[in-house]
């Protein structure tokens, strides 16, 4: 059997991103069939305009957008950039995981698998203001399940992480309704958090709350100005928007960038 280190790494990075070009085109589909409840293997891609299914030229990520001009080649309808941004992203995303950690046995099944996750997450989450469960109790049980094999993690910290992660968002979701009155973090996020922990440990979900935290007031508050300043709202704190999002990113950080920043990891 071949040695994938073996290979010289301009070959393994340019498999990479092919991988992570092809999981983003399935990315795609996800993000559009999973909230509606249809299946994500069948039928074929389709024109949202006019119905035709997606021939296989037409379907090939990035390339075949620019090709098109990102238009359907039978109704011209425009197809949102939303498709090659996804891709070229998971692919950057892969890419970042085998500089960071190299590859092993896990890459394919735990590390990718958890990034193209939180892209998904992250897509379906501004559209709709959801998080399905497929996705984040589904990363709770990989994350689960591959711990045991990750230095300096173990399925024990996993478990803890991912109950701190359950516990802590679902008290500050139980405190916001009985101030408030309303629903603050939905039990979407109180689930991806869980799902950070699993996959991450418990200092890291620590890590995530204060940034994502931070990074919601911020671009809450800037976004809120805007809106005021258009006339589109009379309060500063009265536009809500999705926080999975900021979860994601403040996880990606962490994961990636934790360790070279110096932030603790673990306990």
């Amino acid at each position: 059997m071949m040695d994938f280190d073996a290979l010289p790494f301009p070959w393994i990075q340019t498999f990479v991103v092919a991988m992570g070009l092809l999981i983003g085109s399935f990315l795609n589909v996800v993000v559009v069939r999973l909230p509606r409840d249809e299946s994500v293997v069948r039928p074929r891609s389709r024109c949202p305009g006019c119905s035709s299914a997606i021939a296989w030229y037409d379907n090939i990520p990035v390339l075949s957008y620019v090709i098109l001009r990102g238009k359907c080649r039978k109704c011209a309808q425009r197809i949102s950039i939303r498709y090659p941004v996804i891709e070229l992203l998971t692919a950057l995303l892969f890419l970042a995981v085998i500089t960071k950690f190299g590859t092993t046995w896990l890459t394919p099944i735990r590390e990718w698998p958890f990034v193209a996750a939180l892209v998904a997450i992250t897509f379906i989450d501004l559209e709709h203001r959801i998080i399905p469960d497929e996705l984040s109790l589904g990363g709770v049980v990989l994350g689960l399940l591959t711990s045991y094999w990750v230095p300096g993690l173990g399925l024990v910290w996993s478990v803890v992480g991912a109950a701190i992660g359950y516990v802590s968002f679902g008290l500050l979701s139980w405190g916001y309704f009985k101030a408030k009155g309303k629903i603050g973090l939905g039990g979407g996020d109180v689930k991806l958090l869980a799902m950070l922990g699993a996959f991450l440990g418990p200092m890291a979900v620590f890590h995530i709350i204060l940034i994502s935290s931070l990074l919601g007031s911020v671009i809450g508050l800037g976004y809120g100005g805007y809106l005021k300043a258009r006339g589109e709202s009379d309060s500063l704190m009265g536009v809500a928007i999705p926080f999975g999002p900021f979860l994601v990113v403040a996880a990606l950080y962490v994961y990636l960038l934790g360790d070279v920043l110096g932030l603790p990891l673990q306990l």
